[in-house]
């Protein structure tokens, strides 16, 4: 296989991806690309069946083999949510500062600092066939946010035996531990054996 739709539209998903992808002998083309803005509401109930409904999604409309993720934190004084709904949570409050400090609150509230980050990854290579791959980092809700690298949750997650924010990790060291990183080694061992 040597070419690869990743189905996104972030561009801080692609440019992450495409950095681990690099050392491989793999083209990975985005939806930028291929000049493909629109994308299938994402109604599952847990992120491998958001990540099928766009990995086949990309199959169907470009007949490329295709992989999407889908990614969010579950945090502890929340009762494990927002999860599937992490990007529409954050996209509630009129800031990613006042979303991050409504759940510093609960932490210090409940007493509850634990959480993780999830990914799945679908790879759909034949109509409806779908391969996941998984990828978790467990951590804990910082005391405030810190950081300028990263997105969406970082500056407020400190990863288990870290003690910095994956938003004070470089795209590097984030890379190395990430539960994204972890998913796509797992996908791309299986594209390489």
């Amino acid at each position: 296989m040597s070419r690869l739709l990743f189905f996104s539209n972030n561009k801080n998903k692609i440019i992450e991806i495409k950095k681990i992808f690099n050392k491989f002998n793999i083209e990975l083309i985005s939806l930028n690309d291929l000049k493909i803005s629109e994308e299938p509401e994402e109604k599952g109930q847990t992120f491998e069946e958001n990540a099928k409904i766009k990995s086949d999604y990309g199959f169907n409309k470009t007949g490329i083999p295709c992989f999407a993720d889908d990614s969010g934190i579950c945090i502890e004084s929340l009762n494990w949510k927002p999860g599937v709904l992490s990007k529409r949570f954050l996209n509630n409050f009129k800031s990613n500062e006042a979303c991050f400090e409504s759940i510093i609150k609960s932490t210090k509230k409940n007493c509850k600092q634990n959480a993780y980050f999830k990914t799945s990854i679908s790879l759909t290579i034949k109509d409806e066939q779908n391969i996941v791959f998984n990828g978790k980092i467990d951590g804990k809700i910082s005391e405030r946010a810190k950081g300028r690298f990263g997105f969406g949750y970082d500056p407020i997650f400190i990863p288990k035996n870290y003690n910095k924010t994956l938003a004070e990790l470089n795209t590097k060291e984030k890379n190395e531990i990430s539960h994204r990183s972890i998913a796509v080694t797992k996908l791309i061992n299986f594209l390489t054996n």
